[in-house]
This record gives structure tokens, C-alpha cells and sequence, in this order.
């Protein structure tokens, strides 16, 4: 069976694992999402190939240019993509590309773009199956009247994103931020209450 070089980066967002196959990255994606154990099947499945953690010269260049974006000196990236997915994700993710840097757009007025607005609950499904975040930016997508929602990274991580590409005020990330982790502290110590928030 081939092989995946897979290693990690403590990114200032949260850690991402990185799988190499054929000098081509297959994999950027959150190391501790919801999601982990499909995705990771879902991959290997597709290449044929089974995880090593071994370090390979792709990974660094990828770390490099991950450096640089996070320190605003590159907005795009210039990295050899294979993609494990069926032809309609890859569709999307190959949309998902298209938005630039320093821009956002909904997931309805997503579903224009790839002409098929009916389908915004499929298509919403295929951008959070994506595998290489940040690179192909499923962060730039949100919900209505733009809120934040779904992402793979945790909210925080959306927002912090979001942020660091001038979509976002200061004022707004500190309130997403303090309103996901105040959530998360209320059901760890009321785990059978539902707070609602307005």
C-alpha cells in the first residue's frame, strides 16, 4: 500500500494535520474537527494509502507559505493540490478557490455561482467535507445576514481568519470569541441546559 507523509503545524489558529502523496498535498485540514476519523477514511480510501508520519519537503513549503499568509505577506497560495472527492465536491472547491482574498460571500449567494441554488444544503455539506482549510478558503463563506456559522476550525478560528483578512471588526471577533467559549463553559458545567442567545 502507498503512503501519506502526514506531519503537524501549530498554526495561529489552532493545529493542522498535513498529509503529502506524490508530491502533491492531499491534506491541510484541523487536527482535532469533528469530522476527523471521515475525512482521514475518506482520504486514504481515495489515494489507496495509509498515514506515516514522516516529514517531506512539500510540508515545509506549506508551512512557509502558511507563515506568510498569517503574517499578511501572501494572500494566495501556490501549492499543489490532489483532491479526494467525488466530481460534485470538487466542484465546489474548486468555487471555494475563486473568492479572494479579503472578500466573503453567503452560502446561498455561493450556490449562484456554482448555478445551482436549490442545492445549498448539499453544497454546504461538500465545503465542510473540505480537506485542505485555508488553502482552498471555506472560512469565506457564511450564513445569513453574515453570520458565522459551521467551520470545521471551531468559530473561533473563522472568525480569528476572517479577522486577519479585514473581513471582521476587532469589536465583533472579541463578541464571536467570548460568545463561542462562554457556550462551550456553560455546557461543560450545565451540560442539560440550552442557553438561548439572541
Amino acid at each position: 500500500m502507498h503512503t501519506i507523509a502526514i506531519t503537524y503545524y501549530q498554526s495561529p489558529v489552532g493545529e493542522l494535520i498535513l498529509g503529502v502523496h506524490n508530491d502533491m498535498l492531499v491534506l491541510c485540514d484541523w487536527r482535532y474537527r469533528a469530522m476527523r476519523e471521515a475525512i482521514d477514511k475518506r482520504v486514504t480510501r481515495f489515494f489507496n494509502a495509509q498515514y506515516n508520519e514522516a516529514l517531506h519537503p512539500l510540508h515545509s513549503e506549506t508551512i512557509a507559505q502558511l507563515e506568510d499568509y498569517f503574517q499578511k505577506k501572501q494572500k494566495t497560495f501556490d501549492i499543489p493540490l490532489a483532491l479526494a472527492g467525488t466530481d460534485f465536491q470538487i466542484q465546489v472547491w474548486d468555487q471555494l478557490l475563486k473568492i479572494p482574498f479579503g472578500s466573503r460571500t453567503t452560502y446561498s449567494r455561493f450556490s449562484e455561482l456554482l448555478e445551482n441554488p436549490k442545492a445549498v444544503r448539499a453544497i454546504s455539506t461538500a465545503i465542510g467535507a473540505n480537506a485542505h482549510s485555508i488553502i482552498i478558503p471555506c472560512h469565506r463563506v457564511v450564513g445569513k445576514n453574515n453570520d458565522l456559522v459551521g467551520y470545521a476550525g471551531g468559530l473561533a478560528a473563522k472568525s480569528k481568519l476572517l479577522t486577519l483578512e479585514g473581513q471582521l471588526s476587532l469589536f465583533k471577533y472579541i463578541k464571536i470569541v467570548f460568545k463561542y467559549y462562554f457556550i462551550n463553559v456553560f455546557m461543560i458545567v450545565c451540560p442539560f441546559s440550552s442557553p438561548t442567545f439572541t
